[in-house]
């Protein structure tokens, strides 16, 4: 299918819209928009970081999803006790496939559930008194823990249990830190309150920490990787471009990372924000009170893997500048190859994208290197900043959609037709019943890593594996189905 032109792209809008009532019809409308590569500023065109509307299904998660599950759940010698039913520390559990080293339940803890496991009696009566015993009990069984973080789950908020109080007492007691975090699932309008609240909580809680502690041997290409959480093994493909062109990562968080590390983090030169989304509050504060400058990169796909590795290394001397040309010398062969093998395969095909973070934007690069079109996106939970930054982009004319309801996406779906839709675990069967192939980018489908040199080797192996695989001749899209009807029927009459 050709690509749409502006006008087919909005009146493509406004039919979908036609189903809700007038209401919901105006507020949905200020949330889908046409892309337009001419404007500055995305709220122009589009409206985001709004509460829901009642009565559509939802993709987005909640602020204790985005402070436990994104931000502090990957901290690895730390324990996180969701503070409340059980429900929630066991959703939350080792579903990113946030990889890290060390031994679990000895020194490393991101996979196992620690949970106040409430009850009415809980909720009736309060849970502090049993928040401090369970802080008591896990140092007994798991001494080498190197802190703890109490993740507020909605009843918290609702009976006001004092997670403060008894985190400086325990605090006191243990001689570990002892976070509380007040991510009620309830608050906010999606999971990015949860990554603001988390943020707090590390600049209140934890970055001062060290202050006026002089033991760390500095050195001028010292660096902090921040927003990347190691799904698949991504921050390590990562860590290692960096470390190759000549910096010294010195913190890693949180994917991978430890409460060590997010202490030294103000000591460091530059703050590489990955997820800007779940990230940016943290790296303004330590810009504002420890003078430590920050930038954006992205490492998905070579085009943009150059781009970013000359950007940092530009706020470097010329050891690190040169540092960054032999990295990119280094690899050309390797991507040169990939994209020799799977673009005349992958050439023109048309791709949706629905995700959370920094997806949606970020991962564009890396399906134009190999030949690929992004004719839709959208965020879960992005703020107005996220749509600048996707602005330009995406093509001209082309699709973005915020906080997207099930419907709008199916019916969009099933007017622009791509040939691959990369999204969530909510959307993934959906849309394969629908003879559609799909990626799961979340957390890559249970594959990875995507980021650096070598994981575009293995993002462009999937994408061809998904969309070259003839399982799709089996299963047909409910328009192919209608299509060959009406063959049928012509041919009949």
């Amino acid at each position: 299918m050709a690509a749409l032109t502006k006008e087919e792209t909005e009146a493509l809008i406004q039919e979908v819209l036609e189903v809700y009532p007038e209401q919901a019809r105006k507020d949905r409308a200020k949330h889908l928009a046409v892309n337009d590569q001419s404007l500055e500023k995305s709220n122009k065109c589009i409206t985001s970081n709004r509460k829901s509307q009642p009565g559509v299904m939802t993709i987005r998660g909640c602020a204790y999803a985005g402070s436990k599950g994104v931000v502090w759940g990957p901290v690895k010698d730390m324990i996180h006790i969701s503070h409340g039913p059980v429900g929630c520390g066991q959703y939350s559990r080792a579903g990113r496939r946030n990889y890290y080293v060390g031994t679990t339940g000895v020194n490393t803890f991101g996979t196992m559930n620690f949970t106040s496991d409430f009850t009415e009696k809980d909720i009736v009566f309060g849970g502090d008194k049993k928040l401090a015993k369970i802080m008591t009990e896990i140092e007994e069984l798991f001494p080498l823990n190197k802190g703890i973080s109490i993740q507020s789950e909605c009843p918290i908020g609702l009976i006001g249990d004092d997670i403060e109080a008894v985190a400086k007492k325990a605090n006191k007691e243990i001689g570990k830190p002892v976070v509380p975090v007040r991510c009620e699932g309830f608050r906010g309008v999606s999971q990015s309150l949860g990554h603001h609240i988390a943020n707090d909580a590390i600049r209140d809680w934890v970055l001062e920490n060290r202050d006026g502690d002089d033991s760390f041997a500095t050195t001028p290409y010292d660096v902090a990787v921040i927003g990347d959480y190691n799904i698949g093994g991504d921050a390590w493909a990562s860590r290692t471009l960096l470390e190759e062109m000549g910096l010294r990562v010195v913190a890693q968080w949180s994917g991978d990372g430890t409460i060590a590390e997010m202490e030294k983090t103000p000591k460091v030169k530059l703050n590489l924000i990955h997820c800007y989304r779940s990230m940016n509050y943290i790296a303004r504060h330590m810009e504002e009170k420890y003078k430590i400058p920050w930038i954006e990169y992205n490492f998905f796909g070579p085009t943009k893997i150059a781009e970013s590795l000359r950007k940092i290394a530009a706020l470097f001397d010329e050891t690190i500048q040169a540092g960054a040309e032999k990295v990119i010398a280094k690899y050309q062969a390797e991507y040169d190859a990939v994209i020799a093998k799977y673009k005349p395969r992958l050439q023109g095909k048309r791709v949706m994208l629905y995700v959370g973070g920094l997806r949606p934007r970020h991962v564009i690069g890396a399906y134009e290197d190999l030949g690929m079109e992004v004719v839709g996106t959208g965020y879960e939970f992005a703020h107005n900043d996220d749509y600048d930054r996707t602005i330009k982009e995406m093509g001209n004319a082309t699709l973005i959609y915020d906080d997207v309801t099930g419907y709008e996406f199916e019916e969009f779906v099933k007017k622009v037709k791509p040939d691959l839709i990369g999204s969530g675990i909510k959307e993934k069967y959906i849309f394969q019943k629908m003879g559609i192939p799909f990626r799961q980018m979340h957390s890559w489908d249970y594959s990875g890593p995507y980021h650096g040199y070598d994981g575009f080797a293995i993002f462009a192996r999937d994408m061809d594996m998904t969309l070259n695989n003839p399982c799709w001749k089996q299963v047909k899209a409910p328009w192919k189905t209608a299509e060959s009807s009406d063959v049928a029927v012509a041919a009949s009459a």
